[in-house]
């Protein structure tokens, strides 16, 4: 036989595997000079879905050089399990979290900002200008590209399952436990900056004659300029805020796998819920 180990994994990180290969103990195959990380992610599960690495019952980190017959034990981040006095190979959260997506995320990116949180996108970036700034910049990397997350220099990152935007940001809340950080329209949906007061007068020659008339409060993106007011689709994004909220609540308190928002967040584009908004450089529009 050739030389190898016996790999399990638990939980939702079957979810990298071929269907025929979930729920059941693998022969994976190791030579002398891979790790415990190069086999495991061999089979396809990226390292930052990982929190606890057991070969023989013992835990290990990811430079452990596993032995021909040894058993592996592979298992996702605990949410309710005490496993302090084991080696967690996944690093410890960033104090402040910040982020960055790829190309297929763009719709989380949008909902991310509405909710408040530092999200940069870098759309044109290839897989290893992604990385670099993932760890350049200490930011947490999501995508749904598992080949992305093997790269060594990514610390930080999160495999997002869902497919669509309203789902994806309700699963990134409850997985990174960030429901104590929303501060939804504090960011411009646009670039990413804050927002700050702004006052009427030193923005009125910007606004469209019927937004000067009628309204009196007014923030203004920190980076791009864009004005942001309480318009008339403000109560269509105070509900759309508030069902983000509501699933996130509902999922939290399920502590079940990856069930779907769908339940308490309607399947809605992104553009369909804005606030109004005006740029310097033409007439306001809706980011």
């Amino acid at each position: 036989m050739t030389a190898g180990v016996e790999l399990r994994v638990y939980a939702e990180l079957n979810d990298f595997l071929p269907p025929q290969a979930r729920y059941q103990v693998l022969w994976r195959p190791a030579r002398p000079h891979q790790t415990v990380k190069d086999v495991v992610e061999a089979a396809g599960v990226p390292h930052t879905e990982i929190d606890l690495l057991l070969v023989n019952g013992e835990s290990v980190d990811f430079a452990h050089r596993p032995h021909s017959g040894d058993r592996l034990a592979v298992y996702p981040v605990f949410e309710t399990l005490d496993i302090g006095s084991l080696t967690r190979v996944r690093p410890r959260p960033l104090r402040d979290p910040r982020f960055l997506v790829d190309v297929n995320l763009g719709g989380l990116a949008r909902f991310m900002r509405l909710m408040g949180f530092d999200i940069r996108c870098e759309f044109a970036a290839d897989d290893a200008e992604l990385a670099e700034i993932s760890a350049a910049e200490h930011r947490i990397l999501l995508t749904r590209d598992r080949g992305l997350l093997a790269r060594r220099i990514v610390t930080h990152g999160v495999f997002v399952r869902s497919d669509r935007p309203l789902d994806q940001i309700v699963e990134v809340i409850t997985r990174l436990d960030l429901a104590e950080r929303l501060a939804p329209l504090t960011r411009c949906v646009r670039c990413g900056a804050i927002l700050a007061d702004v006052a009427k007068r030193d923005i009125a020659d910007q606004l469209p004659p019927l937004t000067r008339r009628y309204y009196d409060t007014f923030r203004q993106c920190r980076g791009c300029g864009r004005i942001y007011w309480a318009g008339a689709h403000q109560h269509r994004l105070d509900d759309l805020i508030a069902r983000i909220r509501r699933a996130v609540d509902e999922r939290s308190r399920a502590g079940t796998g990856e069930p779907s928002a769908e339940a308490s967040v309607r399947r809605t584009s992104p553009a369909a819920h804005r606030t109004e908004a005006s740029s310097p450089a033409r007439r306001p529009n809706r980011p």
